[in-house]
């Protein structure tokens, strides 16, 4: 049944990706966005949705992934990055939102019943706008993208409030990116951040099968002794651990940091607590329309940066009897990059760009004579 589904699906995606593409991508995911706000107050969509995903993913007790603490339903979870929700000059207008039944997270609800796993964010403590003006581009011939979306999003509190009010509709599986502000130098207050966010969703009696801290933001690529990558997980993350438990703590990385920075996570993150690594976030590259701006590239430009960084990694993690899991994120596109990255687990944002709404279906299906969890 999933074969035929799929075999359906790719028929009638490749007939309306041309007609997607018309669209610039700002305009493409701008639409998308509003179509999920409104989908996520269908309960006839969800449930399509749900009936969608279980013709199309191996059952949930068929093929699970144990990584990071968790059993997940399927091997590919969709990055953070796309139920991140709309950005605010303040957190009392996000609050204000939230009070008036404004849906603040579009994705929240519609995504997880026809993908799975979704891990929402990032959230930061406080609210952001993002950059302005065009922050998406994607390239055909190279199937990658750019983005300067920038940590828009609500702010901590407000989601935590936004979806404490739909409690009992969130996902069974799901997760969490917090990150700190951008411009937040002081470690302690970075540490100060991240734990306030994470406690206004613990607060709210919102707990997701796990939080990921996004160091991959204040990280450097410059620390020959990699004592920037290891003074980081210490200090932000054994807090966040204590608090946290029993939901695991995760990481995710940068895919430019030194060997040595690579060499030191996996014992910083073991002596955490931290059950997993992320690798890898964007790539920061000057924006395709203006060298002076960074953009982040994603897609297959992305995946030979990304899998040096999970080599390095899976080298070194091999020394930490299994405490610290690695799962793989960058340029994911297909079954061959999928099997390439040999790792339990691995996350996907791009793959939604050139492959579509059931991107991860296809490279599961793709990959799973190789790549048996």
């Amino acid at each position: 049944m999933p074969d035929l589904t799929l075999r359906l699906y790719l028929v009638l995606w490749r007939a309306m990706r041309p007609l997607f593409f018309l669209n610039s991508p700002q305009r493409a995911h701008d639409r998308v966005l509003v179509l999920l706000s409104e989908l996520d107050g269908s309960d006839l969509a969800t449930s399509f949705f749900s009936r969608i995903h279980r013709s199309c993913f191996p059952p949930a007790g068929d093929r699970p992934a144990e990584v990071g603490g968790v059993r997940l339903s399927q091997a590919l979870i969709l990055a953070a990055g796309m139920v991140k929700g709309t950005g605010f000059e303040t957190e009392q207008d996000a609050l204000k939102a939230v009070t008036a039944g404004h849906n603040i997270l579009p994705g929240w609800r519609s995504l997880p019943a026809l993908l799975g796993p979704v891990e929402f964010g990032s959230f930061t403590r406080w609210p952001r706008m993002g950059n302005d003006g065009v922050v998406l581009w994607r390239d055909s011939l190279s199937r990658s993208t750019h983005n300067r979306v920038g940590l828009r999003n609500p702010g901590a509190r407000a989601a935590a409030s936004f979806l404490e009010m739909r409690h009992e509709k969130l996902p069974a599986i799901w997760g969490i990116n917090v990150a700190t502000s951008p411009g937040v130098d002081d470690l302690r207050r970075q540490g100060d951040e991240l734990l306030e966010s994470i406690a206004f969703f613990l607060d709210a009696g919102v707990r997701p099968a796990w939080f990921t801290l996004n160091i991959s933001c204040p990280n450097t690529g410059d620390d020959p002794r990699g004592s920037d990558s290891a003074a980081l997980v210490q200090t932000l993350c054994e807090p966040a651990v204590q608090l946290a438990r029993p939901t695991p703590i995760w990481i995710k990385v940068a895919p430019d940091l030194g060997p040595e920075q690579y060499r030191a996570l996996p014992c910083a993150c073991a002596s955490s607590g931290v059950r997993a690594i992320i690798a890898t976030n964007t790539l920061g590259q000057a924006s395709p329309e203006n060298p002076r701006q960074q953009a982040g590239l994603g897609g297959a430009g992305l995946f030979p940066h990304a899998r040096q960084a999970q080599e390095l990694l899976q080298g070194h993690l091999l020394g930490n009897e299994g405490s610290v899991d690695l799962i793989a994120c960058g340029g994911i596109l297909d079954g061959a990059s999928w099997r390439a990255c040999d790792t339990r687990a691995g996350q996907y944002w791009s793959a939604l760009v050139w492959r579509g709404p059931l991107a991860a279906a296809l490279i599961l299906r793709e990959g799973r004579n190789d790549h048996d969890h």
